[in-house]
C-alpha cells in the first residue's frame, strides 16, 4: 500500500513539469573531438563504435580525462564566487562557473562542503541546506552546474544540454561539472579550509562521486540518490523519459552504458576507498529506480568499501517535501559535522 501511494505521488509530482522537450538523437562526436563517419547505411554503427572506443580509453585513463589545472584567477566578493571553467564550450554563458558561499557562524575549525544540486535545480535549490550547514559550523559553496542558472544559454528553458540525447555532449558536460567542482575544492583549500567535503543530489550525486574519485583534497562525501550507471537511470527513470524517447531506436542501452561509462560511478568505486562516505537513497524512487540504488550499495559492501547508509521512506521528488527533506538534511548535516 505504501509503495502504491508513493509511486502515485511521485508520478503526480513529476507531471507538474510540462516543458520537457524531446530532442533529436545525435552521436555528438564533435564533443569528443572525433570525426564523423562518411555518410552511408553503416555510418551510425561506425560513429557509435568510435565513441565506445573513446569512452573506454577515457575510463581507463580517467586521471588524464579528469585532470584539471588550477584556475588562473577567482573573483570573490564575499558571497558570490566566479571563475573560468576548465572546459570551453560554444556557449559563452556556460564557460564561467558560479558559486554561492555560505560562511559558518563559527568558522574557526575551517571545515567546508561543496554542494552540487540536482538536474534542473533553480538558483534557490539547496540554499536551505547550506544555511543549515552554516548554523552547524560548516561553511559551504553551492555550485551552479553547467547549463544551469547563470550558465544557461538563452535558447534553453531547462538544462537540457547536460543530460540529453546528444550522447557525446552529455559526457563532456558532466566532465565539465567534475572539473569545475575540482577547481572549487582547490579554491576552498587555497582559502585555508583544512577539511573539505562534497555532497551531490541526483545528477549531482553522480558528479560528486566522480569528483571524489579524482580529487585528493576531499575528505568526506555524501551521495544523495545513487546508481552504478548513468545510462540506466536515463533509460529507466521517469524524470528522463523524454530523453529516452530521443535515444530509442538509435542506440541500445548496452551501447549507451558503454559510452557513458566515464561518467558512471561503477568504474571508479575503488577510487573513493578510504574517504568518509554516506550513501542515501529513497525506498520508493522512480527516477533513480531503487534496484539501481540497492545495487550501488551492494557493490560498496562487496568491495569492502567502508560507508554509512541511510534509506529514506519516500521517493525522488517527495524527498523535497517535509518531513522527508528534514530527515535528509539532518542526516547530511550530522554526517559532515562528525566526519570533517
Amino acid at each position: 500500500m505504501l509503495e502504491r501511494f508513493f509511486h502515485g505521488w511521485e508520478r503526480r509530482l513529476a507531471s507538474v513539469t510540462t516543458d520537457r522537450v524531446v530532442r533529436p538523437f545525435e552521436w555528438g562526436l564533435d564533443w569528443a573531438g572525433l570525426p564523423a563517419a562518411a555518410a552511408g547505411t553503416n555510418g551510425g554503427a561506425v560513429d557509435g563504435e568510435a565513441l565506445r572506443a573513446w569512452a573506454r580509453e577515457a575510463t581507463l585513463e580517467s586521471e588524464r580525462f579528469y585532470h584539471v589545472d588550477p584556475a588562473g584567477a577567482f573573483d570573490f566578493d564575499g558571497h558570490h564566487l566566479r571563475f573560468a571553467s576548465a572546459v570551453t564550450t560554444p556557449h559563452p554563458e556556460n564557460n564561467t562557473v558560479h558559486g554561492r558561499f555560505f560562511r559558518a557562524r563559527n568558522d574557526t575549525r575551517r571545515r567546508a562542503v561543496v554542494v552540487l544540486p540536482q538536474w534542473n535545480a533553480d538558483p534557490a535549490s539547496h540554499v536551505a541546506l547550506c544555511t543549515l550547514f552554516a548554523r552547524a559550523g560548516l561553511s559551504s559553496l553551492r555550485l551552479s552546474l553547467p547549463y544551469h542558472d547563470w550558465r544557461m544559454p538563452p535558447e534553453l528553458n531547462r538544462a537540457d544540454y547536460i543530460v540529453s540525447s546528444n550522447v557525446g555532449r552529455t559526457v563532456q558536460a558532466c566532465r565539465q561539472a567534475v572539473l569545475d567542482a575540482r577547481r572549487a575544492v582547490q579554491w576552498l583549500h587555497r582559502e585555508g579550509y583544512e577539511r573539505i567535503g562534497i555532497i551531490g543530489t541526483s545528477l549531482g550525486s553522480c558528479l560528486a562521486m566522480l569528483t571524489t574519485a579524482h580529487e585528493p583534497l576531499i575528505d568526506a562525501a555524501a551521495f544523495n540518490h545513487v546508481s552504478p550507471w548513468f545510462a540506466d537511470v536515463v533509460w529507466d527513470g521517469i524524470s528522463t523519459a523524454h530523453v529516452r524517447q530521443g535515444l530509442e531506436g538509435r542506440i541500445t542501452l548496452e551501447m549507451l552504458r558503454d559510452i557513458w561509462l566515464p561518467i558512471s560511478p561503477f568504474p571508479f568505486m575503488d577510487k573513493v576507498r578510504g574517504r568518509k562516505l554516506l550513501v542515501v537513497y529513497a525506498r520508493y524512487d522512480l527516477s533513480f529506480p531503487v534496484a539501481l540504488s540497492q545495487r550501488f550499495a551492494a557493490e560498496f559492501r562487496a568491495r569492502g568499501i567502508d560507508h554509512e547508509l541511510f534509506v529514506l521512506p519516500c521517493g525522488h521528488y517527495s524527498i523535497g517535501k517535509p518531513p522527508f527533506s528534514w530527515m535528509d538534511a539532518f542526516a547530511l548535516t550530522r554526517f559532515f559535522r562528525r566526519t570533517l
